[in-house]
């Protein structure tokens, strides 16, 4: 499930063959997509065993011909905030879920708005404020400090549009995504962050599962009508202004 629009990316001008940095990919949901398009990927993580599994899914994508051997560029450990890559390397960066994790936020920007060419693209994903206040307010685990994963603060879209301005980039769009899966998040922490197996939270869990796999027409009209309120996730685009 994708909260960056590739599309999008790609009608603000990152073509396929453009060079990808995905910051902070995780288990690798944007790279593998931004791979299948036909974009030059590097993925880049924090966490050691997350690098491997993505890895390891790239390998087999690309022995099953599900994508082209040269579209993985490469799977890399790293911090956003001292990022391994020369000055203006990448056509676009993407960095999803990982600002609201990182203390420095303003200095992770900085590193991304260097290591974009001038002219670049910027995709950034940070939780979205009204559903996040929520699960702060029914769970302090849910944002336990940032040395063990937690989140750091909570982003009204006025604070981050002015971050990304202040970097040097200016903002070409944005908007909200996973509407059905902030009430997943409420249960979550009102149970206690840690109890995937309550009921409740199996039974809504599933359904977001079944919802994933169907694409029912009806539950896209509501992620449509509700993603501007409830949206689990802001999505900022922007691009690197010219030198």
């Amino acid at each position: 499930m994708l909260t960056v629009r590739v599309d999008q990316l790609e009608r603000l001008g990152v073509l396929p063959g453009s060079l990808v940095l995905d910051v902070g990919a995780g288990f690798g949901r944007h790279a593998f997509e931004l791979a299948r398009r036909g974009h030059r990927v590097i993925a880049l993580d924090a966490a050691a065993d997350e690098v491997e599994e993505t890895r390891a899914t790239f390998a087999a994508m690309q022995a099953a011909g599900e994508i082209d051997v040269k579209s993985c560029v490469g799977v890399l450990r790293g911090d956003a905030t001292a990022l391994p890559c020369p000055d203006g390397t990448f056509d676009a960066v993407v960095t999803s879920e990982v600002l609201e994790h990182v203390p420095d936020d303003t200095g992770a920007l900085a590193e991304l708005y260097r290591v974009l060419r001038s002219g670049g693209t910027l995709a950034v994903t940070v939780p979205s404020f009204l559903p996040e206040k929520v699960n702060w307010m029914l769970s302090d685990a849910y944002h336990a400090p940032a040395a063990v994963g937690g989140h750091v603060r909570i982003y009204s879209a006025t604070e981050l549009k002015a971050k990304v301005r202040a970097a040097g980039f200016d903002v070409a769009g944005s908007h909200h995504a996973h509407a059905l899966h902030s009430p997943y998040w409420w249960l979550k922490c009102a149970v206690g962050v840690g109890d995937d197996d309550h009921p409740l939270v199996r039974r809504y869990r599933r359904f977001l599962e079944w919802d994933i796999v169907r694409q029912p027409r009806s539950t896209r009209l509501a992620e449509r009508v509700l993603s501007p309120v409830l949206g689990k996730s802001l999505v900022v685009y922007a691009v690197k202004q010219a030198a």
